[in-house]
């Protein structure tokens, strides 16, 4: 019999609770639709006296299944746990996805990890769930199981806006598409790129515009052009006007991600720095000159600044 590897369980050192009220699924960018599935998550732990956990999955299953075909990741693992909890979980259960996982039957699925790991009393799920070994078991199916072992089911129809379901999918196209403006107003959070800050080739600082370079992003990149953005280091929000793409001007071809930070001045290099993305600003492209370069990148963090202040302030998430 295959054994489920152990979750990773945030707030980081809680214990997996000895019972609870649960739903299950990637949760992969932390939308509209995962809010209403939490806020009746929130409802059946209250009524049966017991915490609201989520449970997700690091990689996402596809990556194990159909590795080619797999989707890039709106949200890292740690994100996504924060933005469960900043919606009111009690604990996020991050499973560790592998082909052992991927083999394990509805049936299964449902007495190890719903019934003997979690003591799940109450499950709530979105109407396309799936789970189990080929996608077999759904709702119709867990409804089953639950009836079985007398397991309150509750399933939350789709979150409908702009006569289209809330979707990860539907937030991949347009964050794809760079319509971060658009995606964000699905999300419970503005879209966030995480990275750690790399020594690059330091021209910004001689143009008078010093970017802090961002590798090692595992989530989607927007599409190539200029963005209004926000990050805040320590304890302070800043406005940022975040370059995704080749830097054409100086003959360069590889993609690269830098972020001006108004009105910071300090050693970034080796830290994480978290972007919230707001809005597109422009399209990249190649200047004739250094001075042309320098009048549009004045215009362009005028232009971060004032979307920036015009925002939502930041939620409660850091």
């Amino acid at each position: 019999m295959q054994s489920l590897a152990d979750p990773i369980v945030f707030p980081r050192g809680t214990r997996t609770p000895a019972s609870c009220a649960v739903a299950v699924g990637n949760f992969d960018g932390v939308h509209l639709g995962h809010a209403a599935i939490v806020e009746r998550l929130r409802a059946a732990a209250a009524r049966h006296g017991v915490p609201a956990v989520a449970v997700t999955f690091d990689p996402h299953p596809a990556s194990v299944l159909r590795p080619a075909e797999a989707p890039v990741p709106l949200t890292t693992p740690e994100r996504r746990a924060e933005l469960l909890l900043h919606l009111g979980v009690d604990a996020v259960c991050v499973q560790p996805a592998d082909a052992a996982l991927m083999a394990v039957e509805a049936e299964e699925f449902f007495r190890r990890m719903l019934r003997d790991r979690l003591a799940a009393v109450a499950v709530v799920e979105g109407a396309d769930f799936r789970f189990g070994a080929r996608r077999r078991g759904d709702v119709a199916l867990l409804g089953r199981l639950c009836a079985a072992d007398g397991v309150e089911l509750d399933v939350v129809d789709p979150v409908v806006v702009g006569g289209e379901p809330v979707s990860s999918s539907r937030l991949r196209g347009m964050i794809a598409e760079g319509r971060v403006a658009d995606a964000n107003r699905l999300m419970t959070a503005a879209y966030r790129l995480s990275g750690v800050v790399e020594v690059g080739a330091r021209r910004g600082a001689t143009i008078g515009f010093p970017t802090a370079n961002l590798a090692e992003v595992a989530t989607l990149l927007p599409a190539l052009g200029v963005y209004a953005a926000r990050a805040r280091i320590a304890g302070r929000s800043h406005a940022v006007a975040v370059h995704v793409g080749p830097n054409a001007t100086f003959g360069e071809s590889r993609v690269s991600v830098e972020a001006h930070l108004v009105g910071f001045s300090g050693d970034l290099y080796g830290r994480r720095l978290d972007v919230d993305f707001l809005d597109r600003v422009r399209d990249t492209r190649r200047f004739a000159s250094v001075e042309d370069l320098k009048a549009q990148l004045a215009d362009d963090v005028a232009t971060a600044v004032r979307i920036a202040a015009a925002a939502a302030p930041p939620s409660g998430t850091t």
